[in-house]
């Protein structure tokens, strides 16, 4: 997608605040990354994405910043991967349940975005979907043993409902932190006051 274009940009700023060092990459199916949309796929992707920095950089300690639907898919993984220290979302949805409600839909639907480019791709819509079923950030936001959650939505998205951000941050118990952003929609990265209260918490973690 070409709005993927502009993370790079916003990797850059994260970095030149706060002193952190920035990695920042599209999700397989997105941008100029090859590959086909997929949640496991996605999920490989950020752990991926860890390994590389933390095998290349002197860094000590990993969080994920996501948005939209990868922002529910860093949750997800940062149940069971323990490198990463704390996560922020930028109008994620609570889990990706309504994608899989119509899998044969959504895989249309990728395909004309780009996002799946591969013959016969995926070889079973059923298990595709199920596997998008299967990423739940509700759930996963329970298991994630005290570190830290933020989550920035628009008070007017007209793509994920804020409810869905407040039950975020509501499964995180005391580490959720939620920012409702007035009159503002999904696009949040555009927002400077959502990367304002995005660098002021990245400042503050520890």
């Amino acid at each position: 997608m070409a709005s993927a274009s502009t993370f790079p940009e916003l990797a850059d700023r994260i970095a030149r605040e706060t002193g952190c060092v920035t990695l920042t990459f599209n999700f397989r199916g997105t941008g100029t990354s090859g590959g086909d949309f997929s949640a496991s796929g996605w999920t490989a992707d950020i752990g991926a994405a860890i390994s590389e920095l933390l095998e290349t950089r002197a860094v000590e300690g990993v969080w994920v910043v996501g948005v939209a639907e990868g922002g529910t898919v860093a949750i997800a993984v940062a149940a069971s991967d323990l490198r990463i220290g704390a996560v922020a979302t930028l109008a994620a949805p609570r889990s990706l349940r309504e994608l899989a409600r119509e899998p044969g839909r959504v895989a249309v639907h990728a395909r004309r975005l780009g996002m799946i480019t591969t013959p016969g791709f995926p070889a079973s819509l059923s298990d595709w979907g199920r596997e998008l079923a299967e990423i739940d950030g509700e759930a996963a936001a329970r298991r994630m043993e005290g570190r830290p959650l933020l989550v920035l939505h628009g008070s007017d998205d007209a793509v994920v409902d804020v409810a869905d951000a407040r039950a975020l941050t509501a499964a995180a118990g005391p580490d959720g932190e939620l920012r409702v952003v007035q009159a503002a929609g999904h696009e949040l990265r555009h927002d400077p006051r959502a990367i304002a209260a995005l660098l002021g918490w990245l400042d503050r973690l520890p």
